[in-house]
Order: structure tokens, then sequence, then C-alpha cells
């Protein structure tokens, strides 16, 4: 089972739903269903296998009625996380229309007969909050099958069209539909003319920019706890580097970490655009994103490495150095990503299957020690400043647990507010680390490098 077919047919750029990645098996099947308002009104019934959700779309809804064998036409695997998926996918995009999370719960199957996805038929038990008892999926032919109501003491018991609200928000269709075409008007933005950088960049712009770029940078926010950089006043008063929740909001997540002091400490993460426009409206312009994911705090999945160079270095012996990186990586068959730093360097990202810090910290270190052994006039791993002149600091110091590197599209503080910025292997040559800025990003960020960066087969 695989999810490449999902992910082949969405753009992520363009919508929220999440990317396809799948996940162990819970030892408790879970299955959801969703009321799809897309082209043409259906139901989605998802029942939990091998860590994907096996799905089928109903045009009707499933009937308690045991004389009504309803159509059910199956389509691509779904990851689990679309369980919690609820929203409006933009017309044009493929399912466009808007979701809603009509029930969720558990099934089961008889313990001796494993369900048979490929052909059928499939009997199984659900126990959700809506939807109850035993029922069957029997094949017709290629995709088409039937969802038909078992006889037990649930037939007959509930009419769907009497749910009308969603299990999550408790929103109808139409509330769903409206709360995403107004997703940043509730959100009372202030001091948009407020001057943050020289004379013509606005807290205005900087909202602006977010705004734009906020589906693209979400799936790197997603449930990674940040540090960000406060500039209340302009770069040329006070900024402050915060790692610590402040706010409220149901945009905003916490998660309770230990400090080395044993003091518990409340750090936060993302949700969602809105989340992510409320946090720079209270001066956040600068986004640093931990390895690992808050609900797996322990299993870091991407690894770092920051191109740091001596700051009289010619800009050919810094891509040559990234170029030396890139190829050992390509020979330990390690697919990497290439991002401006925004400032005088370069960063490649490395996603992993999600492995343990130690192991983690332990390849970024021997990968940096290889090429400062190997070219010790080019390179070095000392954080010293007397080490450096000269020379490239790969710094690999960001794999450690609570240590964070800049987000991908992250603008960063400096003159030129330029963008941390993805970018393609091919346009090192041609794209400085500080060509994009908050006021040129347009004429770069026109697809998306980093497209398959959730979804490459992990080491």
């Amino acid at each position: 089972m695989s999810l490449n077919t999902y992910n082949k047919k969405r753009d992520f750029n363009k919508t929220n739903e999440p990317i396809g990645k799948k996940y162990k098996q819970n030892k408790k099947l879970k299955f959801v269903i969703q009321h799809h308002m897309a082209r043409r009104d259906h139901y989605d019934l998802r029942l939990e296998w091998n860590g994907v959700y096996i799905s089928w779309a109903i045009p009707k809804g499933p009937s308690f009625n045991i004389k009504d064998k309803r159509l059910a036409v199956k389509v691509e695997d779904h990851p689990i996380s679309y369980g919690n998926f609820e929203g409006t996918i933009p017309k044009g995009e493929y399912g466009g229309g808007t979701i809603m999370l009509w029930d969720k719960g558990y099934w089961t199957y008889k313990k001796n007969s494993k369900p048979n996805f490929k052909n059928g038929p499939i009997k199984f038990e659900l126990n959700g909050k809506r939807l109850k008892g035993n029922w069957s999926l029997v094949k017709m032919n290629n995709k088409n099958w039937l969802l038909i109501k078992d006889n037990d003491n649930y037939v007959n018991t509930i009419n769907i069209n009497d749910y009308k609200t969603s299990l999550k928000t408790n929103r109808t269709m139409k509330e769903i539909k409206d709360t995403k075409n107004n997703n940043y008007n509730d959100i009372k933005l202030t001091n948009l003319k407020k001057i943050i950088i020289n004379k013509n960049v606005t807290k205005g712009d900087i909202i602006n920019y977010y705004k734009d770029i906020a589906n693209k940078m979400m799936p790197f926010l997603d449930n990674r706890l940040i540090s960000v950089v406060r500039c209340p006043n302009g770069i040329n008063d006070e900024t402050f580097f915060m790692k610590h929740l402040n706010t409220k909001s149901k945009n905003i997540g916490k998660k309770m970490i230990k400090d080395s002091n044993n003091i518990k400490k409340n750090y936060y993460y993302i949700k969602n655009p809105s989340g992510l426009i409320e946090e720079v409206n209270m001066n956040s312009y600068e986004y640093h994103i931990w390895g690992s994911k808050q609900n797996r705090i322990d299993k870091p999945d991407i690894l770092v490495f920051d191109f740091d160079p001596d700051k009289n270095l010619p800009l050919k012996k810094i891509r040559n150095g990234v170029k030396d990186l890139k190829n050992i990586l390509d020979n330990l068959k390690l697919k990497s990503y290439l991002k401006t730093s925004g400032g005088k360097g370069y960063h490649v990202f490395v996603p992993l299957i999600s492995t343990s810090w130690k192991k983690t910290e332990s390849i970024a270190k021997n990968i940096s020690e290889l090429m400062a052994n190997n070219w010790p006039n080019k390179y070095t791993i000392s954080m010293s400043k007397k080490k450096r002149t000269n020379k490239i600091f790969i710094d690999y110091f960001r794999n450690k647990l609570g240590a964070t590197s800049v987000c991908p599209y992250s603008i960063r503080l400096n003159s030129k507010i330029s963008i941390s910025c993805p970018i393609n292997w091919n346009d090192l040559d041609k794209i400085k680390p500080d060509t994009i800025t908050i006021k040129n990003y347009k004429k770069y960020i026109k697809d998306n490098p980093w497209k398959d960066f959730f979804i490459y087969d992990r080491i």
C-alpha cells in the first residue's frame, strides 16, 4: 500500500491537505467518515490498514437499512493524518470543495479472516460516534463496491441526514466553507504602517508576505516547536529571541518540556496559517524550527548542515563547498535539498526516517568531520572564530535536541529583509545567499523545488 498516488494528485502549495506519510499500524484500527461537498456531494469512508486509510467514496452515504446497497467507489489510499482534516480544498484542485469530519471511531474484523481489500468481501464492525454495528463491503467490478448494512441491533436506528455538523468543530458545511473564506479576516491586525526596516518595509509588508507564502511554509511548521525573533519597533531598536509560549490562541499549540534543571517550560508551535499570521502580528518576523515534531519529540526527521563562511571568502568557494557536501550525500544515497540562508551561506536539509537524536547527530558529525579532514584548508568544524579564517565553518550542531534551524521561507531580520528560501540545486550558481528578498521573492518563488521533501522514501 502506497501514498504515491495520493501525493501526485495534490499540489501542497495550494491545498492544506496533509502530505502523505505512512505510519505504523495502530493496535486499535481507526476509521473516519468525511462529508465531502466537491463537484458531487458524497461521503468518504476510510478504514485504517498497514499505516494508511483504505478509502471509498460513497455518493449517497451509508444507510442503516439492510435493503439499501450503496455504491462505494474505491479511491486512492489516504494518510492517517487525513482523519483530522477539515476545511476547503481550493476550486480547480483535485477534490476541490469543502470537507467535514462526519464520524470517527474504531473498526474491527473477524480475527480468523483478515480483510481482503483487493477482491473482498470485507465484513467489519464499526464503533463510531454515529455509525455502529456490522457492515459489509462487496466488490462488483474494477473500483466499484457495495456498502451494505448487516442485520443487527442497529438496523434502521439512524438517518445520516439528521447529522449536519462536524464532530470536530460542530460547524455545518457552510460554516466550514465561510471560515475558510474569512480565514485571516478574524485576526485583528495592528500597526500595519509601522516601519520595520529602512524606510520602506512596513509591518503590513511582512504580514502580506507571510499570507502569500503560508501554504508553502506550513508543511515545515506543522507540529514543530519554534523559536522566533521578535522585533516590536524595527531592527534599529531591541530585538529578542523567544522560544516559550506567552500568548493564548486556538491556532497555537503548546508543549511542556523539562529543561536541563528539570524545570517545566511551555514551548509552542503553529497549528495553521491563521496561527502564523497571528504570530507575525505579534511582531515575530523570523522563524526557527526544531528537527523533530512535538508529538515525536525524541524522533528527529530532518538533518541540517549550515554553511557559515568567513566574511572574506569568495562566493565561488562557498558554492564549491556546498557541492562537495552534496557529492558526499549523493554517495551515501541521502537525498538533499538546498536553500539560501538569507545571509552569507547556504543550508542543506536531508529528510530522515524518524530516528534517535544520538544517531542523527552522529551522522551529521561524521560527514562534517570527513569534509574537515579531507580538505583542512577549506573547512572547519571548530566554533572558534580564529580557526575560521578563510574557511567555511560547517555547523552540524543544529542536529541536537532543542537546537533549531531557520525555517524554509522565513525572512531574515537584516537590512535587505532577505529570505531563507528553498531553491533547486541547478540554481546554486545563479542565486546568491541573500538574493531573494521580501521585495523580489515572487520572481523566484514560482514553483516548489522541495515538493517531494516530505514524501521522499527516507533512509
